[in-house]
């Protein structure tokens, strides 16, 4: 009897692995620093659920390009990382379609380069980095285009604490990844 509970667990669980763009939105800069608003966030995705749709997952994504000018200095390019591990929720909606909802925590970890078209620069272009921790939460619809292959726009929302190295505490991120389903 153990066994065939275990078996029917083990038939339910789903894991979920995608690669997605995304851009952010965020208030624009100000005294107090750059924008997170732009860019192409290409990132990594992937969960696990086990029990009625519950599970959980993480994922990072990272701005693909170097922005100028970190805390007006013309010599500092920067690019944040987001990276969080999260309490997944994906029931079905229909034949083909699940809704995927988030909640978790993590880090905004902004990578800050030497600008190495400027005479300040005279070593190593990676400067360092400046962990903030955050909390996201979002959600997307998977579409299965066929088998277990999917289509997934989605968005999550960042609350960012002590994020001095930016205009504001808070940040958007919108985009679609594609992925596969194993069951």
């Amino acid at each position: 009897m153990v066994l065939g509970a275990l078996s029917n667990s083990a038939q339910a669980q789903r894991i979920d692995i995608g690669f997605g763009v995304s851009t952010t939105l965020a208030p624009k800069a100000n005294a107090t620093g750059p924008s997170l608003t732009g860019g192409t966030f290409p990132g990594f995705s992937g969960d696990v659920l086990f029990w009625h749709g519950l599970g959980f997952g993480s994922e990072v994504f990272f701005r693909a390009a170097q922005n100028q000018g970190f805390q007006g200095s013309s010599s500092l390019n920067y690019r944040p990382v987001f990276y969080d591990f999260n309490a997944v929720y994906s029931p079905k909606l229909a034949s083909h379609t699940y809704l995927e909802l988030v909640a978790g925590i993590g880090a905004l970890d902004t990578h800050v380069y030497c600008n190495l078209g400027t005479v300040a620069c005279g070593g190593p272009s990676l400067l360092g980095s400046d962990n903030h921790f955050d909390g996201d939460f979002g959600g997307g619809i998977k579409f299965y285009a066929k088998g277990g292959f999917f289509i997934r726009p989605e968005a999550r929302f960042y609350l960012i604490r002590n994020n001095t190295d930016f205009s504001s505490n808070h940040a958007t991120r919108v985009g679609a990844s594609i992925g596969y389903t194993f069951r």
